[in-house]
C-alpha cells in the first residue's frame, strides 16, 4: 500500500464521519477534502480544480436554471391546477404520482416539490382529504422520476461523469428509463395499494388551515387595562379558555419558566404556544400585543395591503443555522415573522434567537408587494396556497419549448447534454422566460460546490489504489460469488451509505470502489455503476435521506417512524427489481 493511498483512505475517512456528523455543511466538508488532497500531494492543482470544469457540474447548473424558467413562468403549476378538478381520492393520488413522476424526469426534483407542494396542500383541503396520505408518496414519486433520465437527478450526472473519469463509457439520456420507468411503476402500486394502508391519516384541521399548519410559538406584551393583570398565570387559565399555553414569562432581563405562580403586570411579555387563531384571539381579548422584539399594530392585519403567507426553510438554504436577528429578516424582506412551527419540538428561545433549521415554517405578515419576491427566493418554499401568481403565462409555452429542444436535441445525439443545457438556459434569458438575476439565483451552488470538491476525491481513490485496496477488502471477498449476489450487495451498500451522509458522496465513494471489484471479476463495471445510481438516488427510509423527504416532513405532520414503515418496504423492492432487471438491461459482460 502505497502512501498516497494511505493518505487518501485518510482523508476519505475523514470525510466520511463529517458527512455523517452533519457538524459542517457537504459542501465545506468537499472543499475540506478537496484542499486536503492538494495540501499532502495526492493530487495536483488541474485535478483539484477539474471539478468546477466537470460536464456533470455544469450540466446540474444548467439543468438548476431550465427547472427554474419553468417554474417562474408557471409552466408547472399549471399541470398542478389540474388536480383541483379530480373527485375521487385514489385517481386524486395516482394523478399527483404520476404528473411529479413524469416532471421530475425532466426538472430538478427539489423544485417540482417546491412548486406542487402549496397545490397538493390546497386540493386536499379543499376535498377534505388528510394531507398525510399524499406528501410522502409526492416526494417519492419525484425520486422515482429522477431515476428515469439522465439528467433526472445531480447524481444520476455524478456517476455518470465519474464513470468516464475512470475510463467508462458513460450513459445516454435515457439508457436509465426502462430500469426506471419499470421501478417507478412498481412504487405507484405499492403506494396505491400497501403504502395507503401503512401512510399515517392525520386529520387536515392539523396543517391545512389556511394560516395554521399546527402549533405556534409567539410572544405576547400585556397592555395597561388587560383583565390578566394581578392573575396569576394560573388564575388566568388561558389552556382551558383559548387552548394557549405559557411557556416562559420574560420581566425586563429577567425569564421564569413554567411561570403558573407568577402575577402579570404591565410590560410582562408571555412566551405563548397555541393555534394561530386561537392567539389572536386571547390578544384581542386580553388586551395583548404581539411583541416578537419589535412592534406590530392592529392596523397591520387591516386592509388589504398586508397579506399572510406560511413560508418554509428550502433544503441547502442559506438561513439554516442562521437567526432571524443574524439575517435582519424583517429589513432585507420587508417581512414581519410572526412566529415559528417546528415539527416534534417546542421552542424555548426569543423568536428572533431561534436558529433556524431546514423544514422550519415561519406565519410571515408582508405586504402583498412583497409576496412575488418571497416566491422567487430560492432560499424560502412558500407553502401557503395563495391567488395565481404573476407569471407571464404566454411565456409558459416557451419555457416548455425549450426544455423539450434540449431534451431531444441531446436524446437524438444531435450535442452533448452539458451543450443543449446551456443553449437553453440563455435561451430562457433571451426570451424573458428569466431574468440574469433569476438564473444566477435558481443554481444551487452549495450543491455545486459538493460535486466541484468531491469529483476529485473519486479520482484520487482510483489513481492512488484506494479503491483497489477497499474493493479487494470489501466486495473482492465475494469472490466466485455468482455476480448478481454481488450486484446485490453494492446495491445495498449504496443504499445504506446514501441514508447516513449525501447521495453524492455515497456514490464518489463507491464508483471507484464497483469499477475496481467489477474489473477484478472480469466483468463490464455498467451493472454494478447502474445499482449504485439508483440506490444513491432514492432514499426512502428516513426524512433527512434525501430533500424532499425533508421538505414534506414538517408541512405533512409526520414523524420519523412513519417515513421507515413507508420507505424501508419500498426501498427493498426497488433493490429487488433492481437486481433482476438491471443484469437483463445490462448483462455482465466479460471485459476483455
Amino acid at each position: 500500500m502505497g502512501w498516497d493511498a494511505i493518505l487518501t483512505l485518510c482523508v476519505m475517512a475523514g470525510a466520511v464521519a463529517l458527512f455523517v456528523s452533519e457538524k459542517l455543511s457537504v459542501d465545506i466538508v468537499a472543499i475540506l477534502a478537496l484542499s486536503a488532497l492538494v495540501l499532502l500531494g495526492v493530487v495536483g492543482p488541474d485535478v483539484a480544480i477539474s471539478g468546477f470544469a466537470n460536464e456533470a457540474t455544469i450540466t446540474v447548473a444548467a439543468m438548476f436554471v431550465l427547472s427554474a424558467g419553468l417554474q417562474r413562468t408557471g409552466a408547472l403549476r399549471s399541470l398542478g391546477l389540474l388536480f383541483a378538478r379530480i373527485r375521487w381520492p385514489w385517481a386524486f393520488g395516482l394523478a399527483v404520482m404520476l404528473t411529479i413522476a413524469t416532471v421530475s424526469a425532466f426538472v430538478n426534483n427539489t423544485a417540482a416539490v417546491a412548486v406542487f407542494l402549496p397545490i397538493v396542500l390546497a386540493a386536499t383541503a379543499a376535498k377534505n382529504l388528510s394531507p398525510s396520505k399524499y406528501l410522502i408518496p409526492l416526494s417519492y414519486a419525484a425520486q422515482m422520476g429522477g431515476v428515469c433520465t439522465l439528467i433526472g437527478t445531480s447524481t444520476n450526472l455524478l456517476v455518470n461523469s465519474l464513470a468516464k473519469d475512470l475510463g467508462q463509457p458513460g450513459f445516454s439520456l435515457f439508457e436509465f428509463t426502462a430500469l426506471g420507468v419499470a421501478c417507478t411503476v412498481a412504487g405507484i402500486v405499492y403506494l396505491m395499494t400497501v403504502g395507503r394502508w401503512l401512510l399515517p391519516d392525520r386529520a387536515a384541521t392539523e396543517i391545512t388551515e389556511t394560516y395554521e399548519l399546527g402549533k405556534y410559538i409567539t410572544e405576547l406584551r400585556v397592555m395597561d387595562g388587560s383583565p390578566l393583570i394581578g392573575q396569576s398565570v394560573a388564575q388566568s387559565k388561558l389552556a382551558e379558555k383559548f387552548s394557549v399555553y405559557v411557556l416562559e414569562l420574560i420581566r425586563g432581563k429577567e425569564e421564569v419558566w413554567s411561570p403558573r405562580a407568577e402575577v402579570l403586570q404591565v410590560g410582562d411579555v408571555l412566551l405563548a404556544r397555541g393555534d394561530w387563531s386561537r392567539l389572536s384571539e386571547l390578544k384581542d381579548q386580553m388586551k395583548l400585543e404581539i411583541e416578537p422584539e419589535f412592534k406590530l399594530r392592529d392596523e397591520k392585519f387591516a386592509g388589504d395591503s398586508q397579506s399572510l403567507v406560511e413560508v418554509m426553510v428550502a433544503p441547502n438554504s442559506r438561513f439554516a443555522g442562521e437567526t432571524l436577528r443574524e439575517l435582519d429578516f424583517r429589513w432585507h424582506y420587508n417581512a414581519t415573522v410572526l412566529a415559528i412551527h417546528r415539527r416534534g419540538e417546542v421552542l424555548r428561545e426569543k423568536i428572533r434567537e431561534v436558529t433556524l433549521n431546514v423544514g422550519d415554517v415561519l406565519l410571515i405578515l408582508a405586504p402583498r408587494d412583497e409576496l412575488p419576491s418571497l416566491r422567487r427566493n430560492p432560499n424560502l418554499v412558500v407553502v401557503t396556497e395563495r391567488e395565481d401568481e404573476a407569471h407571464s403565462r404566454r411565456r409558459a409555452p416557451l419555457a416548455l419549448l425549450i426544455m423539450a429542444a434540449v431534451i431531444v436535441s441531446s436524446g437524438l445525439g444531435l450535442m452533448p447534454i452539458v451543450i443543449s443545457a446551456l443553449i437553453g438556459c440563455v435561451a430562457l434569458v433571451v426570451t424573458k422566460c428569466l431574468e440574469p438575476e433569476e438564473a444566477y439565483e435558481a443554481i444551487d451552488w452549495r450543491i455545486i460546490v459538493l460535486l466541484a470538491g468531491v469529483l476529485p476525491l473519486g479520482i484520487a481513490l482510483q489513481q492512488s489504489g484506494a479503491a483497489d485496496i477497499l474493493a479487494s477488502n470489501t466486495i473482492g471477498r465475494m469472490e466466485g460469488m455468482n455476480p448478481v449476489v454481488v450486484l446485490a450487495v453494492v446495491y445495498l451498500m449504496a443504499l445504506v451509505l446514501s441514508e447516513l451522509m449525501s447521495n453524492a458522496a455515497a456514490a464518489v465513494l463507491l464508483v471507484p470502489i464497483a469499477v475496481s471489484a467489477a474489473i477484478s471479476m472480469g466483468l463490464s463495471p455498467t451493472p454494478f455503476l447502474v445499482a449504485v445510481t439508483f440506490a444513491a438516488s432514492t432514499s426512502f427510509s428516513t426524512p433527512v435521506g434525501y430533500q424532499t423527504n425533508t421538505m414534506v416532513y414538517s408541512i405533512g405532520n409526520y414523524r420519523f417512524t412513519d417515513f421507515m414503515k413507508v420507505g424501508i418496504p419500498l426501498n427493498l423492492l426497488f433493490w429487488v427489481i433492481g437486481i433482476i432487471m438491471i443484469p437483463m438491461i445490462w448483462p455482465f459482460t466479460p471485459t476483455p
